[in-house]
């Protein structure tokens, strides 16, 4: 048995696709459907069952011959401000999983976020000293990974953290203002052939990275039972208007328009984004990776067919 926790979530039910598509369909997803759009994810997919997130833990004990947990699960709303929430969500449901993972040895695989770095002025390395969270959403993260660093060095199970970087693809319609650039231009194309830009885009350098080789990722760990905690991203930064202009291209027309920058992300948003991949690369991953323009291609036309979401 396996359980995706945020199954139905963006990442979550991608990555219950790529277990289908591997062959495995008794998953249990684990998520809360308060925003109904979300079933449109698992509609497609093959699943044993359902359980919402707060019955999930509460009854932890009852659930037997679980041999992985993939927790994807969590609030990765950069904006939200109610820190006393973000901790409890992220982090306190977290620790418990953990713990129950390590007391039952279940291989337990999780998200992460690049936001743990903060500025990237120290680099992107998965080293202490180069992480420095700029909004709550990051600590939330961070505060994880370096629970993870005491526990790991005793745990007789597999414990495996994925730091993802920017990630974009099929299933993130529910994200509303959360989802990536590129659905935002995709529906600006689409409803005003006018894509908005915050002021300083060209300078804005990510490291987008597609959401199947996130998959890819998960699943090479998942088959190679390594621990650690790992850059999930291309090693390639990009700029946000780099993105406008392939999105035009690939609609055949469009115009592209400047902002103000956000008040509210002031501060607290990431200029910068490469994940070094070194430790990556030496725990055996070495697939290629979606490029920008091949990844947005694939979105593009999953867009344009089925509205993003899987057939």
């Amino acid at each position: 048995m396996i359980i995706v926790t945020g199954g139905a979530g963006f990442i979550g039910s991608n990555l219950v696709k790529g277990l289908n598509d591997a062959g495995e369909d008794q998953i249990i997803v684990v998520d809360n459907l308060r925003n109904s759009e979300k079933h449109l994810n698992l509609n497609s997919l093959s699943i044993s069952d359902y359980i919402d997130k707060n019955d999930f833990l509460n009854s932890l004990s009852k659930f037997k011959n679980i041999k992985t947990i993939f927790h994807q699960g969590a609030c990765s709303s950069t904006t939200e401000t109610d820190g006393k929430y973000m901790m409890s969500n992220n982090f306190e449901y977290s620790k418990i999983l953990l713990n129950f993972c390590l007391k039952n040895r279940i291989n337990f695989l999780y998200a992460s976020s690049a936001s743990v770095y903060g500025n990237g002025s120290k680099g992107f390395v998965e080293k202490r000293e180069m992480e420095s969270p700029l909004n709550v959403y990051g600590f939330s993260k961070f505060a994880f990974d370096n629970y993870v660093r005491i526990l790991l060095p005793k745990s007789e199970s597999q414990v495996t953290g994925f730091r993802y970087f920017n990630v974009y693809g099929p299933q993130e319609n529910h994200k509303k203002r959360m989802a990536s650039v590129a659905f935002h231009f995709f529906n600006q194309l689409r409803d005003s052939e006018k894509m908005i830009l915050f002021e300083g885009s060209n300078s804005f350098l990510r490291d987008f990275i597609y959401v199947l080789d996130i998959v890819k990722i998960n699943l090479h760990f998942y088959e190679s039972k390594t621990s650690g905690i790992f850059n999930a991203g291309t090693g390639k930064a990009r700029s946000f208007f780099e993105i406008a202009e392939i999105m035009r291209n690939l609609n055949g027309r469009g115009e592209i328009e400047n902002c103000e920058f956000p008040v509210d992300l002031k501060g607290k948003y990431q200029e910068f984004t490469e994940a070094d991949l070194i430790n990556l690369h030496s725990a055996g991953y070495n697939k290629d990776f979606f490029s920008l323009e091949e990844g947005l291609k694939q979105y593009f036309d999953i867009l344009k067919s089925n509205n993003g979401l899987f057939v």
